[in-house]
């Protein structure tokens, strides 16, 4: 039991860290959203203790509480014996009541042990949290550090950042950016690698969703070995919807435009999509990626020419 409960308060003081980090990198569109998801973490986490407690009692699972209870005894026990040797420790203790305090014709109440205990563990579970917020206040502000990193490379490289909107479709409307700033067509023309894309919606990254969609079921050889679901469902998704994009849409587009995208991080690194429909010399578009900058986590933004 000794090790469980230790291995339970390491796990909640890790969680209250993580918490704090996720709450410090919170913008008002993101808070509500970060907060629920916090709510069901420690909730979670709660529901796998109690059963974890309730199989070391040998009790069945879904009888988190009875466990809870036998948690509950183990700390009565230790905070009973550390009473008697004088040893009390920061527990709390229950009042002492002396039978002077009581009228002779009303008889002495026994103290609430299951008030004493439910005092007890919320003193423990401040306690965490108070020291987890401690330490987060010392973790690095990776945010801050990202950004600070990400202009250093784009002054070294005589590049300027265009902010794109995070809402899923980052990586599409970035790629739009590029294609507007290096003057090319949003829809290429029909070829052997591209089918004639027959849609041409106004919103830019409409356009290089259904570009992308249509070069993906164009060439199913070259993108279904990667996929876990339906081809036919993964490009409707890619599509119709706003599901993100990686590297399997940053390959296609780039074979579909016939240009190159390179992909530029705050380490420095540059990720190179080659298209390889011909040897000539191609466009580059440039993408700065981001991984803790943005409220939805990973992030795409268009880096254009400066000056």
């Amino acid at each position: 039991m000794d090790e469980l409960q230790k291995k339970h308060r390491q796990e909640q003081k890790a969680l209250q860290a993580r918490i704090m980090q996720k709450k410090k990198s919170a913008t008002k569109k993101t808070r509500k959203g970060i907060n629920d998801e916090c709510a069901e973490l420690e909730r979670q986490m709660r529901e796998r203790h109690n059963v974890e407690i309730a199989k070391l009692n040998g009790e069945p699972e879904g009888h988190g509480l009875s466990g809870e209870d036998s948690l509950d005894t183990a700390r009565e026990e230790l905070h009973q014996e550390a009473v008697n040797s004088g040893r009390v420790g920061h527990d709390i203790q229950e009042p002492a009541i002396s039978p002077s305090q009581h009228s002779e014709d009303e008889p002495a109440k026994k103290p609430n042990r299951q008030k004493a205990r439910l005092a007890r563990r919320a003193a423990e579970q401040q306690s965490m949290i108070t020291q987890a917020a401690k330490e987060a206040e010392d973790l690095p502000d990776l945010r801050k550090h990202e950004s600070e990193a990400m202009r250093t490379q784009y002054t070294s490289r005589s590049l300027k950042e265009h902010e794109i909107r995070s809402d899923g479709h980052c990586l599409y409307a970035a790629v739009a950016d590029q294609l507007s700033t290096l003057r090319l067509p949003l829809i290429p023309e029909p070829s052997e690698n591209l089918p004639t894309v027959t849609d041409s919606p106004i919103v830019p990254y409409k356009s290089t969703r259904a570009v992308a969609a249509a070069y993906i079921r164009h060439h199913p050889n070259d993108f279904e070995p990667f996929l876990e679901e339906p081809l036919e469902d993964y490009v409707l998704k890619i599509k119709y919807t706003g599901e993100w994009g990686g590297h399997l849409e940053l390959l296609a587009l780039a074979r579909a435009y016939n240009v190159n995208i390179h992909v530029l991080q705050s380490s420095g690194q540059v990720e190179k999509i080659v298209s390889v429909t011909s040897e000539a010399a191609k466009p580059v578009l440039w993408l700065a990626y981001y991984h803790h900058s943005f409220g939805l986590g990973e992030h795409y933004n268009s880096l254009r020419p400066a000056g």
